[in-house]
């Protein structure tokens, strides 16, 4: 760590005393307000669950009696319940759409460099500069094509596109394979204060741009923000049962997750799909890193060095989610394998903010949720099936209308401050949720411990 970051962590770490937010509740109070709620949910369950553990101790005994339960209910109810219970105490607040103060003229919004990064992606390029092009943002927009390479005609496309929409744009080629790679080699010519990514295959609504940046340019309680991730939803939700499947996770599951860690300045992904950062920031941290999880490294090693990351649920991109189930599976194997990546190369324990420890040790909870899942519930509902009640019982029934209950929040919450709010209409596809609900975990779990398996035994990596 620099000198300069180093100062930088002392400056916004440890239990550093700040002067109230604008409106709420203080991150602090709001942590042990909601802790406090989910460890007597946890409790209660313990409690509860006793008779439970007496069947499992009987038969299986004393060690499998409390480790099944752990695995299979304590850990869900500690990381769902700490979601729910931070949303629950910290309702969004909405942003107010002027021009930021800072280091260009009063009243004007600062000039964003826009870089896509993009390997044969002659099929999405047009589209996506199509809608840069449609954005509403005050501030002028540089438009970047970070060419990695490409062998079909990525480069020819977008060339003409942009010339057709009078974008200000340009393009680089970086021949070494390697997303970092491309991303850097234009990260070193960018001019303006800030750097928006956007993948070649990512759609923007037309405000998208305006809610990103006033989230990055402000300010809570002082503090820095030095990236911030835009929200995400399915592009193609319609396109087949696996992308139906998907839209929900973005809607209700990363959606809800990212907006519990933004409660704390501490969204542990700006994903490189849709984020910005400070471009002063993104130099100081040696850009993008070698890693198949570059953005989540990247973003843990911004946390430690150089401010707080916040995540804005009305900054809107449409991403194309995998249409087949293996390439499903693969991209979520790569995400575990990029979480096990920030957490050895940035350990929650090493960051200077107490929150930012506690929040990102969450993610050690994560492969356990999985463990769970596929070598204690699935096996449970097979043996339920065949009479077999011991691992899924009553007690376990009970998740499924406490599961709906939760989903139903997070689908209004969403539909009503994002969808509502930017004009965007949404059907139900009940056959999309009734796999969400039932499969989906099952499938990503699995793959995510594949991912976790590649890690641990050094497997090679891919763009």
């Amino acid at each position: 760590m620099t000198e300069r970051a180093s100062a930088s962590a002392r400056a916004f770490g440890g239990l550093t005393r700040r002067s109230g937010p604008e409106a709420g509740l203080r991150p602090t109070v709001l942590f042990a307000l909601a802790g406090s709620l989910t460890f007597a949910w946890i409790g209660f369950a313990i409690w509860a669950s006793g008779p439970w553990r007496g069947e499992l101790e009987a038969a299986l005994g004393p060690v499998a009696g409390w480790a099944v339960p752990i695995l299979l209910a304590y850990i869900p109810a500690l990381v769902i319940g700490f979601m729910l219970f931070t949303l629950l105490v910290s309702p969004y607040r909405e942003l107010q759409l002027v021009a930021p103060a800072g280091p260009w003229p009063a009243g004007r919004w600062p000039d964003v460099t826009v870089l896509i990064a993009a390997r044969n992606e002659a099929d999405a390029i047009e589209l996506t500069l199509e809608r840069i092009a449609g954005l509403t943002y005050s501030g002028s927009v540089e438009v970047v094509l970070a060419d990695n390479g490409s062998t079909d005609r990525t480069a020819q496309l977008g060339d003409e596109a942009a010339r057709r929409l009078g974008l200000d744009y340009r393009r680089l080629v970086e021949q070494a394979p390697g997303k970092h790679l491309a991303l850097n080699a234009a990260l070193a010519t960018v001019t303006t204060p800030i750097v928006v990514t956007v993948d070649a295959d990512t759609l923007l609504h037309s405000e998208s741009l305006t809610y990103l940046v006033a989230r990055l340019t402000s300010a809570p309680q002082g503090q820095h923000v030095c990236a911030c991730a835009g929200a995400l939803v399915a592009q193609n939700p319609l396109a087949g049962f696996v992308t139906r499947m998907q839209q929900w996770d973005y809607r209700l599951g990363i959606n809800g997750v990212k907006r519990m860690q933004a409660s704390y300045n501490t969204a542990l992904v700006a994903q490189g799909a849709f984020s910005a950062y400070w471009t002063e920031d993104l130099r100081a941290v040696g850009g993008w890193p070698d890693a198949i999880g570059e953005d989540i490294v990247l973003t843990w090693s911004l946390l430690g060095s150089r401010g707080i990351v916040q995540y804005e649920p009305v900054a809107l991109g449409f991403t194309v989610v995998p249409e087949r189930l293996a390439r499903l599976l693969s991209q979520r194997s790569r995400w575990a394998r990029g979480m096990l990546e920030g957490l050895r190369s940035h350990p929650p324990p090493t960051q200077p903010r107490v929150l930012a420890k506690l929040v990102a040790g969450i993610d050690y909870l994560v492969p356990f949720l999985d463990i769970g899942l596929i070598f204690f519930w699935v096996p449970g509902v097979i043996l339920f099936v065949f009479g077999y009640p011991l691992l899924f019982g009553w007690w376990s029934m009970l998740l499924l209308p406490i599961t709906l209950a939760i989903f139903g929040f997070l689908r209004r919450w969403h539909e009503r401050h994002v969808f509502r709010r930017l004009g965007i209409e949404v059907g139900k596809d009940v056959r999309g949720f009734a796999g969400y609900l039932v499969v989906y975990q099952v499938l990503t779990s699995s793959a995510s411990l594949r991912g976790y398996a590649q890690y641990l035994g050094g497997a090679a990596r891919r763009w």
